[in-house]
């Protein structure tokens, strides 16, 4: 592929604050975006994610209320996405859920599944120290979250479509709305951003960045 196409696309992605509503995104576009994150790498590859993609308007006006980042982009975006991130009882080393994982999708045999715990332990454990505290597993996990969102937006972006990741919501409130009208079991999951997709209603502002001389260091 011709870089130049990979860097217009770059160019063209922008956080873009309303769609235009009447242009829908088909669905094998879609599709697209959505392979693009179950192909993102993750740490260990235990995939801490689930995204729950929300079309239906009454679903996503109680959010609405509590999201202040996305006024705009809830009831124009063709593709409205929550990403959740797994939390501490599904990721810890001894869980149920990371030995099925490494078993049923990783296809592991049991003496590496054996060893990959024990490192695992380690890992959180000391490495990363991510059982001092629930949080620090869940704001491990939503690290992974966001490089399946950023391969999720330059892909919408090489095919031409707009995104906004959104990251402005009271989320205390969006958690009650999750569990109370999604079934969200909270003390599984939690939120890690929200995510919009459509076709943009006017042109954005243009792109500043810092020069490269102001933000790499070589050595």
């Amino acid at each position: 592929m011709d870089k130049q196409i990979i860097l217009d696309a770059f160019m063209f992605r922008h956080a873009c604050k309303e769609f235009d509503p009447k242009i829908q995104i088909s669905d094998e576009d879609f599709l697209f975006i959505l392979e693009t994150a179950r192909l993102s790498p993750s740490s260990f590859g235990f995939e801490p994610w689930q995204f729950l993609v929300v079309q239906d308007m009454n679903f996503r006006r109680k959010l609405l209320p509590h999201t202040w980042g996305g006024k705009l982009q809830i009831p124009t975006a063709s593709h409205f996405m929550v990403c959740l991130a797994m939390k501490a009882p599904l990721l810890k080393f001894d869980s149920v859920g990371i030995a099925d994982f490494m078993r049923q999708i990783q296809e592991l045999p049991e003496d590496r599944i054996t060893a990959r715990t024990e490192y695992y332990a380690t890992f959180q454990q000391s490495d990363f120290r991510l059982l001092d505290s629930d949080r620090a597993m869940f704001d491990w996990a939503c690290k992974q979250c966001y490089i399946a969102q950023a391969n999720m937006m330059t892909a919408a972006a090489l095919i031409g479509i707009d995104s906004c990741p959104i990251e402005g919501y009271a989320q205390d409130k969006v958690d009650e709305v999750l569990a109370e009208d999604f079934g969200v079991d909270l003390n599984e999951y939690g939120v890690a951003y929200m995510l919009a997709f459509g076709y943009r209603a006017k042109p954005p502002k243009r792109k500043t960045r810092r020069p490269l001389e102001q933000m790499v260091r070589w050595f």
